[in-house]
């Protein structure tokens, strides 16, 4: 499977999309690069919520492997998108290519660094880690495998099951310019976390809180005013992540002053007065002669 990803992550195909290697082959020549922003850990969160569930294709006996192939320092916080993943079970390979930050791939990459971390100067190089990528990647499926079979704790994989480890009707209320209220219905097992990540649907960096399991209300504040916000809430359990509830709304224009009004004009001055912008501090007054041919 193959997800892109700047600042808005999309799935190029999943895992169930092809089934030979050469179908494989031809999807990667179609690919179209995808330009734009680094945001690394919306990235590992979209592969999370929507690649590795069954209805992707995931298989629940399968080994989870992601391999993070980036060019540049994340934008958001990858780390901790990164530790969520490994702490399901799910190993992560870091790839890094030209401005890629080699100490953030050594914190998003399982252990041991040695085997799952590797940087190149420039694209056309990346062909120099296949032999050795492909060998190191079939080992430690093989030795995960093995652990498994001889009995050794791996857990399963992070799937979707239904009510009993997903909230439930996301309410947004009280949005203001610059604020909202999300409210939820909790899974009836509450999870040990919930992440809420929020972020301009347009593009912007995306932000993240990380909530106990037993809250289930949330004030965002400081957002921009006239902006449409996309919102995620994920249940995050000790060995599965849930399905996230996910929403969108618009803030408020911030309120505008009305009836502007020109009074007492002589050849030098004039007087202008206007009902008051709500919550406004102060005014800026521009004042410009009016091109030829425009009302005075």
């Amino acid at each position: 499977g193959l997800s892109q990803y700047s600042s808005d992550p999309r799935t190029e195909w999943d895992l169930s999309a092809y089934s030979t290697r050469e179908q494989v082959l031809e999807a990667v020549k179609n690919l179209r690069y995808k330009g734009g922003n680094t945001f690394t850990g919306l990235a590992l969160t979209h592969v999370l919520e929507q690649n590795l569930k069954p209805d992707a294709g995931a298989r629940l006996e399968a080994e989870k492997l992601v391999i993070l192939l980036t060019d540049g320092k994340s934008q958001d916080d990858a780390n901790l998108a990164a530790q969520t993943l490994k702490n399901l079970g799910i190993e992560i390979f870091a790839i890094g290519v030209k401005n890629a930050d080699e100490a953030e791939l050594r914190q998003v990459a399982s252990e041991p660094l040695e085997l799952t971390v590797y940087n190149v100067l420039d694209f056309p190089l990346l062909s120099s880690l296949v032999g050795k990528l492909t060998r190191v990647l079939c080992t430690r499926i093989k030795e995960r495998s093995h652990k498994e079979s001889a009995g050794s704790t791996v857990k399963d994989t992070p799937v979707n099951t239904g009510p009993q480890l997903s909230p439930t009707d996301l309410k947004i209320s009280a949005v203001t310019s610059k604020s909202m209220h999300l409210a939820w219905s909790p899974p009836l097992k509450p999870p040990k976390k919930y992440r809420v990540v929020y972020y301009p649907s347009k593009g912007g960096t995306p932000k993240e809180v990380v909530l106990e399991g037993a809250v289930s209300s949330l004030q965002l504040s400081n957002l921009t005013s006239h902006t449409e916000y996309l919102v995620s809430v994920i249940p995050v359990y000790d060995a599965a992540v849930g399905d996230g509830l996910r929403g969108v709304t618009s803030t408020l224009p911030l309120s505008s002053p009305r009836s502007l009004r020109v009074s007492e004009l002589s050849h030098n001055s004039l007087r202008l007065s206007w009902k008051a912008a709500q919550g406004a501090t102060h005014y800026l007054v521009l004042c410009s002669a009016a091109p030829d041919g425009a009302e005075d």
